[in-house]
């Protein structure tokens, strides 16, 4: 019965640190650096456990475009900051501001977003102790 209990408690520990693992989204992104990218988005999933902003993002080199992923907050998060589904649609033109993922690939976690006329359509995370 001690060895059940033993390996039990060893189970939950290991459960609860990657449960807290999976919040630490400093392992992913470099809150040090802040990046600021224009595109059209492709797509808005306002889903569980993070929504996800896809944009088409042209290369300020050339006429290459990119996709890039943004990060969002859950989206009882977004719902508390004003953020609906219809927040943006496929089409439109935004700005988002963010931290980088730290691999460098096109991927970021979401602060702030903003039509295309500057206007602040929402904010997302502040710190990593929001989500």
């Amino acid at each position: 019965m001690r060895k059940a209990t033993s390996a039990l408690a060893a189970l939950l520990l290991a459960a609860a640190g990657a449960a807290l693992a999976h919040h630490s989204f400093a392992v992913f992104f470099d809150e040090t650096r802040d990046v600021t990218i224009t595109g059209t988005v492709k797509s808005f999933r306002f889903t569980n456990p993070h929504g996800v902003i896809v944009l088409d993002v042209a290369e300020p080199q050339g006429g290459a475009h990119r996709e890039w992923r943004v990060e969002t907050n859950a989206p009882v998060v977004l719902m508390r900051r004003g953020w609906t589904r219809d927040s943006l649609k496929s089409g439109e033109q935004v700005t988002v501001q963010g931290w980088p993922s730290r691999d460098g690939k096109p991927y970021m976690r979401l602060r702030a977003a903003r039509d295309a006329g500057g206007k602040l359509i929402g904010q997302a995370a502040f710190s990593q102790s929001d989500d």
